[in-house]
């Protein structure tokens, strides 16, 4: 009965364990599709009729947005990002630690970002900051830990690329803040949450192509198993037959 119902919600049942296959194959879709998603639906609303949004914050727009849309794509994007560290760690990447705790408290301030915003704009701003610029370091410190794994050497380029432009982004937010006064800095904050959703984009999809892979050869292996134990035992019955 455990077994049956094991085989119903996806379970790959084996001699020892029960794998949640399925659920591991989930983990990059549900990060992909939310991604996906919260772009769309930013870009969208950003073609809109709005202010200049090259010296308005994300955190004005928020509060202009009265948590709706805006408040809507966060959440969608912080919860994307739960669901990539999940995947990344079923998928065995070399992301635990540091990197992995970076990624999460980016998306757990997104996730609870329209409650936030219940604080004020002030504090919404300084906790989205936070979160945003610990997204290059996770980026920078993986990229030391892709370049000496096979598997996601392949990434490794790209993520370096993405590390240096969210640093230059952070820069940048640092000056029209500081010396800057205000100008330009809301284009230095949408510039920098669109790297950081790139980065995003980059793992999900790796970390898709290395747990469908998987998935594949698991499904192969098993066929293979079950068909070598079906015809292992028919072979005594013929011998027999002929004696």
């Amino acid at each position: 009965m455990a077994q049956g119902w094991g085989r119903m919600a996806g379970w790959a049942v084996g001699d020892d364990s029960l794998d949640m296959v399925d659920l591991r194959r989930l983990y990059p879709l549900l990060a992909g599709a939310g991604i996906a998603i919260a772009a769309t639906v930013t870009a969208v609303d950003l073609a809109g009729p709005h202010p200049d949004l090259v010296d308005l914050t994300i955190s004005d727009y928020a509060a202009m947005d009265r948590g709706g849309t805006a408040g809507l794509a966060m959440v969608v994007l912080g919860m994307a990002a739960l669901a990539l560290v999940a995947g990344m760690r079923a998928a065995g990447a070399p992301s635990r630690g540091a990197p992995e705790r970076l990624v999460a408290l980016w998306g757990l301030v997104l996730t609870v970002s329209p409650l936030t915003l219940l604080l004020g704009v002030a504090a919404h701003r300084w906790v989205l900051l936070a979160a945003f610029a610990g997204l290059p370091v996770a980026a920078a410190l993986l990229v030391v830990r892709f370049a000496a794994d096979d598997r996601w050497r392949i990434v490794a380029r790209a993520v370096e690329w993405l590390a240096l432009a969210g640093g230059f982004g952070l820069l940048a937010i640092t000056y029209a803040a500081l010396p800057g006064d205000g100008v330009l800095i809301g284009l230095a904050e949408w510039s920098l949450l669109g790297v950081e959703v790139a980065l995003l984009g980059v793992l999900a999809v790796r970390v898709a192509q290395l747990t469908w892979t998987r998935a594949a050869d698991t499904a192969d292996g098993t066929a293979e198993m079950m068909t070598t134990r079906s015809v292992i035992p028919a072979i005594p019955v013929l011998s027999s037959r002929r004696s």
